[in-house]
């Protein structure tokens, strides 16, 4: 049996040694880059190798041009996948401290390359840390293999996809921030509030019950296919503040069986790059289209 989608403690845990199965551990604070990486440290699943959100899964950022977590080139994550042993046979979980916003990057990216056994932990670390379960400060290592891509381009688009679609049928945006940032009253981390003009707000906290599981099948079945009576799967492109935590949209809606939408990983960030590209907002706004400093915030 492979796992796709989402995976529990207890089907994960019998697993744990073997050598087909890899866990990587995606905590990260946007607030502080290395806290992921200190907590690891400290303890985490056994066996689980870390991925950093900004060193592993992301590419260089490009001033001016980029969102601030752009895709990494296929080719040289392909290289990474590699190195920590992942390839056909290997089913991988994944798992943060935050409901699977972070760790579901890595189960996109892995779909992205061709690379559909991959699976985010129910609950992630709160969960295996509240049920008692095993933990280690180990630092394990995994014999490398052969990663072999075959890449789905067709899951994601670009700045000017969203710019040809932007006044015209066969789109629709879906803005998984929090509401205040998507209506432009509250940006704590880009320097430009709003959201892209036509998209609809739909927060990718709301998958997910008060202790970081997701909410049942049929009901993010409820929530995602009113999205679909009026526009088809394909045309559903789910963004967010740099196209990190609207994964969590997205897998939602492939767990809850429907057919999976794309993604605009440049999102918001990329989007205020151009100046010139218009942008939907509302609340006080101040010199420049910018808004007052909210604060920290760790909703990518």
């Amino acid at each position: 049996m492979t796992y796709q989608t989402l995976i529990t403690p207890d089907e994960l845990q019998p697993h744990l040694e073997d050598p087909d199965w890899a866990v990587f551990d995606c905590r990260f604070s946007l607030q502080d880059p290395e806290a992921g990486r200190k907590a690891y440290r400290e303890s985490h699943i056994p066996t689980a190798l870390y991925a950093h959100l900004d060193e592993d899964l992301s590419g260089p950022i490009r001033p001016g041009a980029t969102g601030r977590h752009p895709l990494p080139e296929p080719e040289s994550f392909a290289e990474q996948l590699s190195a920590w042993g992942i390839d056909d046979r290997v089913q991988v979980v994944v798992y943060d401290d935050r409901g699977g916003a972070i760790a579901a990057r890595l189960w996109w990216m892995l779909r992205w390359l061709g690379h559909h056994q991959a699976a985010v932990l129910e609950g992630g670390w709160s969960r295996w840390q509240r049920e008692g379960r095993p933990v280690s400060r180990e630092r394990p290592s995994r014999e490398p293999r052969e990663f072999q891509v075959e890449l789905t381009d067709s899951l994601k688009v670009d700045t000017r996809f969203v710019e040809r679609h932007l006044d015209g049928p066969g789109m629709l945006l879906i803005d998984a921030r929090d509401a205040v940032r998507y209506r432009g009253e509250q940006e704590p981390i880009d320097p430009v509030a709003g959201h892209i003009p036509g998209a609809v707000s739909l927060p990718y906290r709301e998958n997910l019950n008060p202790e970081g599981n997701f909410l049942p099948r049929e009901e993010l079945e409820e929530r995602f296919r009113t999205l679909m009576e009026s526009h088809s799967p394909e045309e559903l492109v789910f963004y967010c503040g740099s196209g990190v935590t609207s994964i969590l949209n997205i897998l939602a809606v492939v767990h809850a069986g429907l057919p999976e939408p794309k993604l605009y990983p440049g999102s918001w960030s990329e989007w205020i790059t151009d100046p010139a590209r218009p942008l939907e907002a509302a609340g006080r706004q101040t010199p420049g289209g910018r808004r007052q400093d909210a604060g920290g915030s760790d909703d990518d």
